[in-house]
């Protein structure tokens, strides 16, 4: 029957939201993933990328921009003069002053004289068994360069090349910060954001990092290249291990790449520091924007669920509607024991009959559009329990396959399904026939039963409404008419 198609259908609907539901949940988590983690990851970089800037970058830009300065540049190149002005205690009070002001040691190391001056008030001999850095870096071509030494209290030195008004070389002038200083800053950083630094020079070899273990202590380096997740990461990327290990190879591209370490997933981030030919690796653990982006996500999918199990319970609770129809659960008028022809409506509005189906109306001529009053009232109320009685007894002994409810308190209509209109007829005529029979007390007040039937079959295009009109031509004919229980096909 098409009731169950249409229960079919409502079940395929409620399917067909719960598909797209999931579907929707999955694309707007998957956005939402992305952008959180963008978002987090952009949030963590930028406090790195301010640290860098703080404790590398602005120093050298410091020591570049002093450099250049009137002052500094007057004592440099009176280190190369032979005229004897040149004053090392005019050296000790400058470095001392930029000491006081910037924060951080500053130092020269001059040619000609070979001697390095602290802004402490120290001097070390540049002896080329001794001093190794000055007469590594003197001879290469960049300007600038960072180093580490000072192996008793290890620091940090950025190294600035002067050069005389002939372009000849004339020394060194650095800034100088203690190791110590950039572990506690990097401490502090972690504690909040997470990240770990490590600066490496171009062969690998660590220059600073976060992590103490890996900074140089008197004068023996570690390399990045003897790191185990290092390692796998080359591999990942589809490096040669024997090429990308080996000591002067430079270092892998392994940017936005993922490795574990100590059971942790971490992020990789490379970024080229040019100023010092270096590069530095700031590593991100994801444990705790993983943790983030889930809460994000559980969020979301609880959000979507509750929205299905909502849809769920409207198609639930259509389905209950459906199945009371099913049911035959009628409804009863006063004075009727019959239900009202309410199913029939829906029935045919629905579709939900079988083929070759008729509208089979039962009329009381007497009492047709008769208005009720108190005198007559009880008259027509037992009238209606009698015949809606009979039908009740006797519609089931003529078909099989019948509905049939009650309009008003004169007329009855009755669906006939699976017939021809033969058959109908003569379901007709046995209805008539019973109803005639009935004894009531119409007697009593002078009154003959006068019944009428008319019967239209049911197209597929047919509502209960325009069925009803089809119907009433026939029925308008059968009330003005003066004859006693016809049948009527119309």
């Amino acid at each position: 029957m098409n009731i169950f198609r249409t229960l079919h259908r409502s079940i395929l609907v409620l399917f067909a939201i719960v598909v797209v539901s999931i579907v929707t949940l999955i694309h707007f988590s998957m956005t939402k993933i992305v952008a959180e983690q963008s978002r987090s990851h952009q949030a963590s970089l930028s406090p790195a990328v301010k640290l860098v800037v703080d404790q590398v970058i602005e120093p050298l830009h410091i020591a570049e921009t002093l450099s250049k300065s009137k002052e500094l540049n007057e004592i440099m190149q009176l280190s190369s003069a032979n005229d004897g002005r040149f004053d090392e205690s005019q050296i000790f009070a400058t470095l001392s002053r930029l000491e006081q002001e910037f924060q951080m040691g500053f130092f020269v190391a001059l040619e000609k004289q070979r001697m390095q001056y602290n802004s402490d008030g120290t001097t070390i001999r540049l002896l080329e068994d001794e001093v190794n850095w000055y007469f590594k870096y003197r001879d290469t071509p960049e300007k600038s360069v960072g180093d580490i030494g000072k192996w008793e209290d290890t620091h940090f030195y950025i190294d600035i090349k002067i050069y005389d008004r002939n372009g000849d070389f004339i020394g060194f002038f650095g800034v100088a910060k203690s190791l110590a200083e950039f572990i506690k800053v990097f401490e502090t950083h972690k504690a909040t954001y997470g990240h770990d630094f490590i600066f490496v020079d171009p062969t690998g070899t660590i220059m600073l990092s976060s992590d103490p273990a890996l900074n140089a202590s008197k004068s023996n380096f570690n390399n990045l290249k003897d790191l185990a997740w290092y390692q796998s990461a080359t591999k990942e990327v589809g490096l040669d291990a024997d090429e990308a290990l080996s000591a002067q190879a430079p270092v892998a591209e392994i940017n936005n790449q993922l490795v574990n370490i100590n059971e942790q997933d971490i992020l990789i981030a490379q970024v080229n520091l040019d100023l010092f030919n270096w590069t530095m690796l700031l590593m991100s653990p994801l444990n705790e924007q993983q943790t983030e982006i889930s809460s994000a996500f559980m969020f979301s999918a609880i959000t979507v669920l509750v929205v299905i199990f909502l849809l769920f319970l409207i198609i639930y609770n259509l389905l209950y509607y459906f199945r009371k129809d099913m049911q035959h659960e009628g409804i009863v008028l006063p004075y009727c024991k019959m239900q009202s022809d309410e199913k029939i409506k829906y029935i045919v509005d629905t579709g939900a009959y079988r083929n070759d189906a008729f509208l089979v109306l039962v009329q009381l001529n007497d009492f047709y559009k008769r208005p009720v009053s108190e005198k007559n009232l009880p008259l027509l109320a037992s009238l209606g329990t009698k015949i809606s009685e009979y039908l009740l007894e006797s519609v089931g002994k003529f078909t099989t396959d019948g509905e049939f409810g009650k309009v008003n308190e004169s007329q009855w209509l009755i669906l006939v399904q699976g017939t021809n209109s033969d058959d109908a007829t003569q379901f007709m005529e046995n209805i008539r026939h019973g109803l005639a029979t009935i004894q009531t007390d119409c007697r009593k007040h002078q009154a003959l039963l006068k019944f009428s039937m008319c019967k239209v079959k049911l197209g597929e295009q047919d509502s209960f409404v325009s069925a009803i009109m089809r119907l009433k031509p026939a029925l308008d004919n059968l009330t003005t008419s003066d004859i006693e229980r016809k049948v009527v096909d119309f």
